[in-house]
């Protein structure tokens, strides 16, 4: 197991605690990363692009001339393609874009991101926030304690409000629920910073040396 200092809001070490290795101690598996965020980024899009084809576009009821005689080209509709107002041959219409990823592979992409911010100390632990009001100001001071810049993902219980609108007007920090925790919030931001409550499948350093020492017994 990676053990990974537990920091209060000042910074100062308040203890240890140890990764989960099958969260955070993965070979990464970037094909299913890539398929998972593209299928996330997918779902995304609203798909109501629409445009009109030659059987929608109002008018053009009339031949314009008649067929022969004219020495111009031939032309049933005013409304066909070619023509200005006319409708758009294969344009866009409304569709879904969502893409059906297993749940395994999801898991997998999520466990895989994490385990790569892991592998570059990108992983912080606070004890907790105690943010007794909510400060923007106090937010940023304990980010910048903690040592952590660029873009932050905060993962927070969702019941901590004070700690989820301190760090609302910061542009550069996303705050997501456990629960809501997903591979592609990992990899796009550059820190990952949890709180002992909220980090997934976390063992305190004390309970694992005595959980080592019964499994020796």
């Amino acid at each position: 197991m990676v053990a990974v200092d537990v920091k209060d809001l000042t910074g100062s070490k308040k203890g240890t605690v140890d990764l989960d290795p099958q969260t955070f101690g993965l070979e990464p598996n970037v094909a299913v990363m890539h398929q998972v965020v593209t299928a996330q980024l997918a779902a995304r899009r609203s798909g109501t692009q629409s445009t009109k084809t030659r059987a929608e576009v109002r008018g053009g009821g009339a031949k314009p001339w008649r067929q022969k005689g004219t020495g111009r080209a031939r032309h049933g509709s005013i409304r066909s393609p070619q023509w200005r107002g006319g409708g758009v041959a294969l344009g866009p219409k409304p569709r879904d874009y969502s893409q059906k990823t297993p749940k395994k592979m999801v898991r997998l992409a999520l466990r895989s991101a994490l385990s790569d911010r892991a592998a570059s100390e990108r992983v912080v632990v606070v004890d907790e926030w105690n943010f007794e009001l909510p400060k923007t100001k106090e937010a940023v001071n304990a980010l910048e304690a903690l040592g952590v810049d660029g873009r932050v993902l905060v993962v927070v219980n969702q019941n901590d409000l004070n700690t989820w609108r301190s760090f609302s007007n910061l542009n550069q920090v996303h705050v997501i629920s456990p629960n809501e925790l997903n591979a592609y919030d990992v990899l796009v931001n550059d820190w990952v910073v949890f709180t002992k409550s909220t980090l997934p499948d976390a063992v305190s350093g004390k309970e694992s040396e005595s959980k080592a020492e019964s499994e020796q017994s």
